[in-house]
């Protein structure tokens, strides 16, 4: 059997994992401060200030949240399924699980980290079952947003994590179409390009991917968005006029000015 990784051997890797030849690079993390600004924002507003950033699309579209009432926002740690081989990868659940990239991918985990996962879209194969979720939340996860299915959703679920997914399955993770393939690496997860080091933000809209090099600006122009649509929705509360305050209208701004100053 080749050995994993990346499979192609230009993409030599760059940081160890444990104890056999497979190895993977981690990915470079943002600030804290980045990361709990943008996680105060929500997923409908990194959208719409991300659209008018110039990024048309930023939804991770396909997974669902199955766990309700749950958000996240962290660095994404990316792994990718593609088309099984068997020459290249083995289909036993247990068969050299040190060369299983999905494993490496988790032991890549630091506290707040997402994982994110291409598995093509596909319902039959559980990229990850309870045992290792478990370990992920364990060593401080987030969440995992997966463009495929997970096992053991009733253990899963029990977890204090968040999980986007397109379903779930009784199969493992290489069983029947698919097999991990690198971590780490740029996946098209949902029909969204992710760059290992992204930023995602999901909750129960759903998932988006915040490219790490508009994270910043996505922070200060969403802030200030956040800001007077909490102004707005008070004075529409109060029975304000849609057409004054949503959006807010120069007419509004005095007041809105005003406003701010008694919040501190």
């Amino acid at each position: 059997m080749v050995e994993a990784h990346n499979i192609f051997p230009e993409k030599l890797p760059r940081s160890p994992s444990r104890r056999t030849m497979v190895q993977t690079h981690d990915i470079e993390r943002p600030s804290k401060a980045l990361v709990e600004g943008l996680s105060k924002i929500g997923s409908a507003t990194a959208t719409g200030e991300l659209s008018r950033m110039g990024v048309s699309d930023p939804q991770i579209l396909g997974p669902l949240p199955y766990t309700t009432g749950k958000s996240i926002c962290g660095p994404a740690i990316t792994l990718q399924y593609m088309p099984m081989r068997e020459d290249l990868y083995p289909q036993e659940e247990y068969k050299d699980p040190e060369k299983q990239l999905h494993r490496h991918a988790l032991y890549h985990t630091q506290p707040g980290d997402v994982v994110v996962v291409d598995a093509r879209g596909d319902m039959s194969s559980g990229v990850f079952g309870s045992m290792m979720l478990t370990y992920f939340q364990g060593r401080g996860g987030a969440g995992i947003v997966i463009d495929g299915v997970i096992r053991d959703v009733e253990e899963a679920s029990k977890l204090d994590i968040g999980m986007w997914l397109r379903g779930v399955s009784p199969n493992h993770h290489t069983q029947t179409n698919i097999m991990p393939f690198a971590v780490n690496e740029p996946i098209a997860c949902g029909g969204t390009l992710v760059m290992p080091g992204d930023i995602v933000i999901a909750d129960d809209d759903g998932a988006v991917n915040v490219p790490i090099a508009l994270a910043q600006q996505l922070l200060e122009n969403a802030s200030t968005h956040v800001e007077w649509e909490e102004f707005t929705r008070l004075r529409l509360l109060e029975g304000g006029d849609l057409r004054k305050y949503y959006p807010l209208r120069d007419d509004a701004r005095a007041e809105y000015e005003e406003w701010k100053k008694t919040q501190g």
